[in-house]
């Protein structure tokens, strides 16, 4: 009989996002459109004397190659979500991920930038109709796989463990489940789109007036908007690997509401992510009538971004009378 009551409090420590599964599918199946768009471009481009559309051909493959650490992330995470040596599960694993991606999303953009200088000061000549023709087919399978990592952020999620908090058997709206592993191949690609367009507009301007700097100057801006997309990246994946609150979010107050009511009084609170739209937290109080660790638990119930909590209670010292 104690042995089952102790079962019913053993829990997981599954934290990954509810579409995991899809995401992973989804990511798959950009890699293989990107790496085919990549090898056409990479031809064309040298064929046709494209700088931009060489640039975008080879950034493409390493886009690929980041997107593929995206989706072994993916693999990875889920299939060791139920090995107990992760302590709180593999749900940050696309943190880890994400902030790889973004490195090389830094570097995808200080090559391409790199590059254009090149040309600028050493401009060649392009075959402006036929690079324009390539161009235009390699934007639409960027805008084709952009749309299918598209993350609205705005979905649902299940909690995957048993602690005593009622909402576990619901799904709720969780505004704060960015998955930024995602977010790294949705922007990888996006990456693409940008300098496909970049691309045609210098191919344009080139073949009507002539402006064969055109082409190396778009190549700089895009790899100042590239680098810019993969510092807000670092920043954000760099903030839940170092388990960092997001200033957006109010967990610890939600939390300190929650819990200082009457004579309670939080004496030590730690929150952090622990996969996308699942967060912890250790909360050590101090009450002068001090109850179980499940009642305190059952007052944070209603925080639906809390999937694992643990609570720690100390009585308040009574005042003696003089």
């Amino acid at each position: 009989m104690t042995q089952n009551t102790a079962t019913n409090f053993v829990h997981e420590h599954i934290f990954l996002g509810q579409h995991h599964q899809r995401n992973e599918r989804k990511v798959w199946l950009v890699i293989a459109l990107t790496a085919s768009m990549m090898v056409v471009e990479i031809v064309a481009g040298t064929i046709y004397g494209s700088m931009a559309l060489i640039a975008d051909g080879w950034h493409m493959s390493t886009h690929a190659g980041a997107m593929l650490i995206t989706a072994l992330a993916y693999l990875y995470a889920r299939r060791h979500a139920h090995d107990p040596r992760f302590t709180f599960g593999t749900g940050k694993l696309g943190d880890l991920a994400g902030f790889s991606s973004a490195i090389v999303l830094a570097l995808v953009a200080l090559l391409i930038g790199w590059e254009s200088l090149v040309r600028l000061a050493n401009p060649i000549p392009i075959s402006f109709e036929q690079a324009i023709t390539v161009a235009i087919l390699g934007l639409a399978v960027n805008l084709v796989s952009a749309w299918l990592l598209k993350d609205d952020h705005s979905h649902h999620h299940h909690h995957g463990h048993a602690h005593d908090h009622s909402h576990d058997d619901h799904d709720h709206e969780n505004h704060h489940a960015r998955d930024n592993n995602l977010r790294a191949a949705y922007l990888h690609v996006l990456a693409d789109a940008l300098t496909s367009v970049l691309a045609i507009v210098a191919l344009l301007l080139g073949s009507i007036y002539g402006w064969l700097w055109a082409d190396p100057v778009m190549g700089v801006v895009g790899a100042l908007v590239i680098a810019r997309w993969s510092w807000g990246l670092v920043r954000d994946a760099g903030g839940v690997l170092l388990d960092m609150v997001p200033k957006h979010d109010n967990l610890e107050a939600e939390i300190r509401s929650a819990i200082e009511v009457g004579g309670e009084r939080i004496t030590d609170l730690h929150v952090w992510q622990v996969g996308p739209g699942h967060h912890a937290a250790i909360v050590a109080l101090a009450s002068a009538h001090p109850r179980a660790p499940s009642y305190y638990k059952a007052r944070l119930a209603s925080i639906h971004e809390l999937s694992h909590v643990t609570v720690e209670v100390e009585p308040l010292p009574i005042a003696k009378a003089a």
